[in-house]
């Protein structure tokens, strides 16, 4: 692909993006640039990747034909204002947003409505190669723009293009999900250790457990109702831990928490274009 890509705001997710490009040789490390305000962040997106480090945000666009907005959300008002003031040089790239929270609205009116422009939803998973990305278009984006995105993102794990109404939920399941399965599997470890195990061989049975559970469900494509009632034995050991787990609220609380994000998620949507309001 001789797609130049480049990055406003070089942390980890735009690092994790660019060895996922290069690992898999859709991007050669020349075709990479990374702009961030602080100069040694971008020095280490060069180092890290074999991009180049430019100077200005200007500099990044004008000679990108993707860019990747890759800051944190409370960064972006700034950011923006900085791409308003280049609408009149007529760039024209497929701006491709990772910010959480803000919608597509926000963006096009300092891009302008006709922007060819893609928000995703991705997670922390991306930064090993097994993310997941929901992502959604603006209207001026055409075919290939979608398709550019999706063999982008796909670099990293999945991408799974939603409607915009449906990207909080994403945020909710798979933005926040990998928070919760750390906490699950904190607690199961802990629940090893509680019942004679050490704490280090504890830490990997549940790792590992969580691991191959979730690629039993995905290469089989089973519902995982099923998949868990053929592990369950008539009075057995599972069966037990499967009925206390329901006894104390395992299920709602799961539900809960991606319903108490994806209701956050929503919140910041809002609170981004009371901001925008505001400027």
């Amino acid at each position: 692909m001789d797609t130049k890509i480049g990055f406003i705001g070089t942390g980890h997710m735009a690092r994790a993006l660019s060895r996922g490009f290069i690992k898999t040789k859709t991007i050669q490390p020349e075709k990479l640039f990374g702009y961030d305000v602080k100069p040694e962040a971008a020095q280490k997106f060069a180092e890290q990747t074999g991009g180049t480090a430019v100077a200005t945000i200007k500099d990044l666009v004008a000679g990108s034909d993707v860019v990747f907005l890759s800051v944190k959300p409370q960064q972006m008002g700034e950011v923006l204002h900085n791409l308003a003031a280049l609408r009149a040089h007529g760039y024209n790239p497929l701006w491709i947003t990772i910010a959480a929270g803000i919608q597509l609205r926000t963006y096009l009116k300092d891009l302008g409505t006709s922007a060819r422009l893609v928000r995703v939803m991705p997670n922390t998973p991306c930064l090993v190669g097994e993310g997941v990305c929901g992502f959604c278009l603006s209207d001026g984006a055409k075919k290939d723009d979608a398709e550019l995105a999706l063999d982008l993102l796909s670099t990293v794990g999945l991408a799974i293009p939603f409607p915009e109404r449906q990207l909080d939920a994403v945020a909710g399941l798979s933005g926040s999900g990998p928070a919760y399965v750390y906490m699950m599997i904190d607690a199961m470890a802990d629940g090893g250790v509680k019942m004679g195990l050490p704490r280090e061989q504890s830490l990997l049975l549940a790792a590992q457990t969580v691991l191959g559970a979730a690629k039993v469900l995905l290469q089989t494509n089973e519902h995982p109702g099923l998949l868990k009632d053929k592990v369950c034995s008539p009075r057995g050991t599972t069966i037990s831990g499967v009925h206390s787990l329901e006894r104390d609220g395992f299920r709602a609380a799961v539900t809960n928490a991606v319903e108490a994000a994806t209701l956050r998620s929503r919140e910041m949507g809002l609170e981004n274009d009371e901001t925008s309001k505001q400027k």
